[in-house]
């Protein structure tokens, strides 16, 4: 009985910390204000349909990359340590702008706002990639399922990737109700938070590339 509680905890541990980064490099709250601003001219519908295509768009993506990782690491000729480190260099460099609560460049700049105000359908870009969907993203779920051993255990990635995706459509399309909520000093509270948190799995995924390549050496 003890070994099955064991065994259950660390299944929660390990879901937990798969949702996390995938949540947290996504970061759906953050976008909201960029949201507003694009569909500030635009119905209710139109901004729902909006959010439905981002979501969507941040699910393919990301599925598509989860998917394909093995075939990247073949086709580059890169070994999962050196991507394991160059992903959680990535995501400590948004980190610490999500601390200072700024939105990363590697996720947004103001030239890819302005775009998105003058598009018709901004959920596809730049909403979904690469607000949502964008470099951070990308790398830790190729991360994720690069470190399973058999098929199947990186099923949990693929399930983050659909519950963070289902998270993003209603944070978007509750936007103003978001923002009215949480207003302008609680969303930057929450990334600063979030962005602490993904710092130490940052950090975390560079240690698991360092222990991988010097096995005496773990994080």
């Amino acid at each position: 009985m003890t070994l099955h509680w064991s065994l259950a905890g660390e299944v929660v541990q390990f879901s937990l910390v798969l949702l996390s980064s995938v949540f947290f490099t996504v970061d759906p709250i953050a976008s909201v204000p960029a949201f507003l601003a694009m569909g500030a001219h635009g119905s209710v519908d139109r901004n729902r349909r909006m959010a439905k295509h981002a979501a969507l768009t941040c699910f393919l993506v990301l599925t598509v990359f989860a998917s394909t990782s093995s075939l990247i690491f073949k086709l580059f000729g890169i070994k999962l340590p050196a991507f394991q480190m160059a992903g959680g260099i990535l995501l400590f460099h948004i980190a610490l702008e999500m601390v200072h609560s700024r939105r990363s460049t590697t996720k947004e700049v103001a030239e890819e706002r302005e775009e998105g105000e003058k598009k018709e359908d901004f959920g596809i870009t730049p909403l979904g990639v690469p607000m949502l969907a964008g470099p951070g993203a990308i790398s830790a779920v190729i991360v994720l399922v690069g470190q399973s051993t058999f098929w199947w255990q990186s099923l949990p990635v693929f399930l983050a990737i659909l519950v963070t995706s289902l998270v993003t459509f209603y944070v978007l399309a509750a936007g103003v109700y978001v923002q009215q909520r949480l207003g302008e000093t609680g969303i930057r509270i929450v990334t600063r938070l979030m962005g602490l948190v993904l710092a130490a799995m940052a950090v975390q995924f560079v240690l698991n590339g360092i222990s991988n390549v010097w096995p005496g050496m773990k994080g």
